[in-house]
């Protein structure tokens, strides 16, 4: 066998060198890992944006939020002032997905704990803390990086369908940001702000209306203020109407279409319409014809004011414009010229010429008894109101013009009205010295209380109750004498009777026996009417002391003590 030798292996350098440890493997995982993560970071990283708001209450640096629709869009890196220190300027870092809806129409608003358009919002940031709320504009912009927040969130906070209108007011009363659009009763909308325009003549009102209640307003709709409450008294008592408990507190306005055939359609968006004070004048808009009148008056028109109403028959035709005073150098006295319109349309089958014809017929009308009034409507709160009608026996009258509007004549006057007689009365009442005569009663009172305690008064009256004593005491021993004389009185009277009727029985015949013209007989007969006389005083003696034996001392009470 052939003897094996031991074959060395020279292993080459650049072999060696290419082995490395396991131990470099961890920091090269551990960058890779790393520069995956920065890239990561980087690739979601959005664009840097700031933001100014009136306060950075509730917001911290690295710990408050921007979301959108409760989406994590950036985080708040830093909290400071703007260069004016007027300012909070938030510094936030957006997410790449963000950056498309940062434009120009972009809102932002801190989202804390706040009662707002009549509604409790943002109470999760009691336990989460507050953060940035992001409301993207609809129709995009262009990309923008610096923001002006809102103190107050917007009212319309998401894509809701339907359109915005324009309504030009003369005040705006008790509307709020967030205040309810009413259409029979229903909420449908919201106030979205509002807007001086036009030299400060006017404030324009922004409202949104929802679908599918926008299709409901066209051209014809009617606006009209329906905020707090409001209260009638009239034929059916006192009336108090609330539109809704939201109404009351943020204020409301409401609105209503007519059914008119002729209607050309839906309004546009951003269409102009007037806002009227409340539905009374928005229903008078609907009436297109107008006639002008001024009624001179020269008394008293306390209680009559811009918007009181004028009546025919009781039902309103128009209402009072203005009032103003005005020195008539013709009859040198003050007056109070009342401007008021009157809407003939009101009036059904009145149909009323133009031009020069409507003058001819409204002189007619006037001497025919045409004529205003003055009347109270109510008589608790002291208003008037204006009544024209026709009064026949108030004969032909004087139509004047100024301008386009009818001077017609008046008809009576606050004199006529019963608060104003109620007044009078009062002024009477207030005339009547009622001061003096309360002192004068007092002082008679005075007099009488002193002579009711008078001691010599008590002592009369004593010795008084004394005597009318001892008088009854002796009208009853007067009555238990006489009373046997009462008695015997009657039989006396018979007794007499019988001697008259044989007296009777003999003058007839001593008249048979000497003759009816004889002295004899005509004494007799003369003797006879005597003794009648006595034996009727003898009984109308008796019954008189039967019923008042008092009569024998006090004697008759009728003709005196006879």
């Amino acid at each position: 066998m052939s003897e094996r030798h031991p074959t060395a292996v020279v292993r080459s350098p650049i072999d060696h060198k290419r082995r490395l440890p396991l131990i470099w493997a961890i920091p090269v995982v551990t960058l890779i890992i790393g520069a995956w993560l920065a890239w990561s970071t980087l690739s979601q990283r959005g664009p840097l944006i700031t933001v100014t708001f009136e306060t950075a209450e509730g917001l911290q640096a690295d710990q408050s939020h921007v979301r959108h629709k409760d989406v994590d869009m950036g985080v708040v890196q830093k909290i400071g002032l703007t260069p004016d220190l007027k300012r909070v300027q938030v510094t936030i870092r957006m997410n790449r997905e963000a950056e498309p809806l940062l434009t120009d129409g972009a809102q932002f608003w801190v989202v804390r704990p706040r009662f707002f358009a009549g509604a409790i919002s943002g109470l999760q940031t009691l336990f989460s803390g507050s953060y940035i709320d992001l409301l993207p504009a609809q129709g995009g912009g262009q990309p923008k990086r610096d923001f002006v927040g809102l103190e107050n969130p917007p009212v319309l906070q998401s894509d809701v369908p339907g359109r915005t209108f324009l309504l030009r007011a003369k005040r705006i009363g008790s509307l709020n940001l967030g205040s309810p659009i009413l259409f029979r009763d229903l909420e449908v909308g919201e106030v979205l702000g509002w807007d001086v325009g036009e030299m400060a003549r006017n404030i324009t009102v922004h409202i949104f209306v929802r679908a599918p209640f926008d299709k409901y307003v066209d051209d014809n709709t009617r606006f009209w203020n329906a905020s707090g409450a409001k209260v009638a008294l009239g034929a059916n008592g006192l009336q108090v109407k609330l539109q809704s408990l939201r109404a009351v507190v943020l204020g409301a306005l409401a609105f209503d279409t007519p059914d008119d055939p002729k209607t050309a359609g839906e309004s546009a968006a951003e269409h102009s319409f007037p806002l009227y004070e409340d539905e009374d004048a928005a229903d008078s808009s609907t009436y297109k014809r107008t006639l002008p009148f001024i009624a001179n008056f020269e008394s008293s028109v306390s209680g009559l004011g811009a918007g009181s109403p004028v009546t025919l028959h009781g039902l309103k035709i128009g209402e009072v414009s203005s009032l103003s005073l005005m020195y008539d150098r013709a009859s040198d006295t003050v007056v109070a010229p009342v401007h008021f319109t009157v809407e003939p349309e009101r009036i059904a089958m009145l149909e009323l010429p133009t031009g020069g014809d409507l003058d001819k017929k409204m002189q007619a009308l006037v001497n025919q008894g045409l004529r205003v009034k003055l009347e109270s409507s109510n008589i608790l709160t002291g208003s008037k109101q204006l009544s024209m009608d026709v009064y026949p026996d108030a004969g032909p009258g004087t139509l004047g013009k100024q301008g386009d509007a009818y001077v017609i004549p008046i008809e009576g006057g606050s004199a006529d009205d019963v608060a104003t007689a109620a007044t009078n009365l009062v002024n009477r009442l207030n005339s009547i010295p009622f001061e003096s005569i309360g002192q004068n009663l007092d002082h008679t009172l005075a007099g009488v209380n002193a002579l009711v305690n008078d001691k010599q008064l008590a002592e009369t009256v004593g010795e008084l109750r004394s005597t009318l004593a001892g008088a009854q005491q002796l009208i009853g021993n007067l009555n238990h004498g006489l009373k046997p004389a009462m008695q015997r009185l009657p039989s006396i009277a018979n007794g007499l009777d019988s001697t008259v009727q044989r007296t009777d029985k003999l003058l007839a015949s001593l008249q048979s026996g000497y003759g009816t013209d004889s002295r004899f007989n005509r004494d007799v007969g003369r003797t006879m009417d005597q003794l009648s006389d006595a034996a009727r005083s003898i009984r109308v003696l008796a019954d008189l002391l039967a019923r008042h034996p008092e009569a024998l001392i006090r004697g008759r009470t009728d003709q005196g003590v006879q």
